[in-house]
């Protein structure tokens, strides 16, 4: 009869209830769990990430003290993986809940691995730009002072404050230390400073072209040297040449430069790239 169906159905619904009522208590203390671990880790990486990019900036001295932060700065982060790994353990019964959504926190497991990764990759990339300019400046016998001048200016004109110099604020900086440039000239000098064209010119390629630009290595003989080998032994070279052997916007500043080849024996339109080398790198100019 029906009261009797009644008085069996209240307690069981009463018990599904109950159930219901723990798994969800249970998932709130998950999602806690992980809400206070994300909510710590979350900032210590952004933190760490902008002690990295301070380091990099060359705030911190001569290049061994620089090289000594990031050293101490990678053991820190080394032994905070402990971490990381404990909230993926905690990320993982919030899956095998069935949890996805947490009001608690605004860092899912997914930031915090892009987050993690990205520091890894900033300690490293910095690491070891650092040991390249130790090599720079050693092979270049610089002194600390040289070095800090050229990355003041650097960070003077580094806009983004991300350790790397858009082509535009790479003319500016040129600019502002004295170089008269033109368009091509500067698409020139954009080849050595970026030669795989990323849009982008590093302090270690800055410091690269102003050791070259101060050093003078580029010799007209140098420069002779290699317009010799583009053109087959041959005293003069011809645009076809260029073109074929240059890219286009070299090529091209080269043909409009360069004064025709006076000498017996050549085709016409032959150019001569022994008085362009001297003129470009000698006394006289074009």
């Amino acid at each position: 009869d029906s009261p009797s169906q009644v008085r069996k159905l209240v307690p069981s619904r009463d018990q599904t209830l109950q159930e219901e009522l723990a798994r969800q208590q249970v998932n709130e203390r998950l999602r806690r769990q992980f809400a206070a671990q994300a909510n710590a880790i979350g900032p210590w990486i952004q933190g760490k990430v902008e002690e990295v990019g301070r380091l990099a900036a060359g705030l911190a001295g001569s290049l061994e003290e620089q090289m000594a932060g990031l050293r101490q700065q990678e053991q820190n982060i080394i032994n905070y993986k402990s971490n990381i790994d404990r909230l993926e353990g905690d990320h993982q019964l919030l899956q095998e809940s069935l949890v996805f959504d947490n009001k608690h926190t605004v860092y899912s497991m997914e930031h915090i691995r892009v987050g993690w990764e990205q520091l890894l990759t900033s300690i490293a990339r910095t690491i070891n730009e650092v040991e390249n300019q130790v090599l720079t400046r050693d092979a270049k016998g610089l002194s600390q002072e040289q070095l800090n001048e050229f990355r003041a200016s650097f960070n003077h004109f580094d806009r983004k404050r991300n350790g790397m110099m858009e082509p535009d604020d790479f003319r500016a900086c040129l600019i502002s230390m004295g170089y008269d440039l033109g368009e091509v000239e500067f698409a020139r000098i954009m080849t050595m400073v970026d030669p795989n064209a990323a849009g982008v010119v590093t302090f270690q390629a800055f410091i690269d072209f102003m050791t070259r630009e101060t050093a003078e290595t580029d010799t007209a003989e140098q420069v002779v040297a290699s317009f010799k080998i583009l053109a087959g032994d041959k005293n003069y070279i011809t645009p076809e040449e260029l073109r074929r052997e240059l890219p286009a916007e070299q090529a091209e500043y080269c043909i409009r430069r360069m004064a025709p080849y006076k000498g017996s024996g050549a085709p016409s339109g032959a150019l001569d790239y022994v008085a362009f080398s001297s003129a470009l790198y000698g006394e006289s100019d074009l």
